[in-house]
């Protein structure tokens, strides 16, 4: 059965989730840029809406209709989005990753009998759902996340494209970063403990503390959590000479009499040079390693992850990583039934084993490859 689908936001990573989701849907890709919306405006399945959804009104008359919403929208416009979504009485998966706590939309969603899954992307989202699985399968002792995206052709001088809101890439930079380490909650800046770290046909990268863990750090009782982003070596210097200069601040300064942030301005010069070009390609790295022990025996499970740019579709690895989790949970509420309601951190979504095997055999037609190694003790 098709259903009808509002996905709110058209960039890289909005419109594979729209063009994914049209192979079985009927989709409305509603984003304020028409240019983003004409690579869509003739693909089957799709209607191409034009609408500022900041406006007051829009998000309740855009989804007025739908049997579904996917979120992704820029981080700043997360929260009050889902939350509009939620009081319009509609599902929603949403990817914003915006900034603020999402668990007081627990209760609206639980009283419209909303489901309302966020921060389903790769990671967090992919690496929630792994957790969450293994969490219900043995005692985790230990939680370790590492990834990234990066583009194959390193150009100097950033070494680094972006599929998401600049805005949102920076504040990976300067929101503080939060793990657990012998059961208490650890607060350090981001950017710190800086380890390099070999992947197979990738090489050396650069890991360091990012604010990754996110719901995480609430539901799961895990003794020792951490994510750490991967960017080629060297770029956590030039990150923290742009922080110290304060070029990442959302503090307002005069410049010849207008008021601005440094983080705007930051944004709108990083921006273009951080946009993919036609000739570029793109990867995702992604580690996770879960121990602890199972059926009265220590047990390690390694997660590892090499996405590449498909070039049939010329569609990035970020967004098929990010943009596919989405869409797989998406057709897991609207045909599998999974109908837990509240707010849904995507550890959720592991819990039961039936709903994790199906997020993973839908990556896999994909291409998404997740491979995993055992070990025992």
């Amino acid at each position: 059965m098709k259903h009808k689908i509002v996905v709110m936001g058209a960039g890289l990573v909005g419109k594979a989730i729209a063009i994914d989701l049209a192979r079985r849907h009927f989709v409305v890709a509603v984003d304020i840029n028409r240019d983003l919306l004409a690579d869509l405006e003739n693909v089957e399945g799709i209607s191409a809406v034009a609408m500022d959804l900041s406006l007051p009104g829009a998000i309740t008359e855009v989804v007025a209709d739908a049997d579904l919403v996917v979120g992704a929208l820029p981080g700043f416009m997360g929260y009050s989005s889902v939350e509009q979504v939620i009081a319009a009485g509609k599902n929603i998966v949403d990817i914003s990753f915006f900034p603020e706590d999402p668990f007081p939309l627990d209760e609206p969603a639980k009283k419209q009998g909303v489901t309302a899954v966020v921060d389903c992307g790769v990671a967090p989202g992919m690496s929630n759902i792994i957790l969450g699985y293994h969490n219900q399968q043995m005692q985790v002792e230990n939680y370790r996340c590492l990834v990234g995206g990066l583009p194959v052709r390193r150009q100097w001088p950033w070494e680094y494209q972006a599929v998401f809101s600049p805005i949102d890439v920076i504040e990976e930079y300067v929101r503080p970063a939060r793990y657990v380490e012998h059961g208490q909650l650890v607060v350090r800046e981001a950017l710190s403990d800086a380890e390099l770290v070999e992947f197979d046909e990738v090489g050396t990268l650069e890991a360091w503390n990012s604010d990754g863990l996110r719901s995480l750090a609430k539901t799961m009782d895990v003794p020792n959590m951490i994510e750490k982003t991967l960017r080629y070596p060297g770029s956590i210097e030039y990150l923290r000479v742009l922080r110290a200069g304060g070029f990442f601040s959302y503090d307002e300064v005069e410049v010849k009499g207008q008021k601005i942030r440094p983080i705007d301005l930051t944004a709108k010069l990083v921006f273009p040079q951080w946009q993919m070009q036609p000739d570029d390609e793109d990867f995702t790295a992604m580690q996770i390693i879960v121990d602890g022990v199972e059926d009265g025996e220590k047990k390690n499970y390694t997660y590892d992850l090499l996405d590449r740019f498909e070039r049939d579709t010329g569609t990035p690895s970020m967004s098929r990583t990010t943009g596919y989790t989405a869409t797989a949970v998406a057709n897991l509420i609207l045909e599998q039934g999974y109908s837990r309601q509240g707010l849904i951190p995507p550890e959720f979504i592991g819990e039961k084993e039936s709903d994790f095997r199906f997020v993973l055999d839908y990556l896999h037609e994909r291409g998404v490859e997740y491979s995993v190694k055992i070990s025992a003790d």
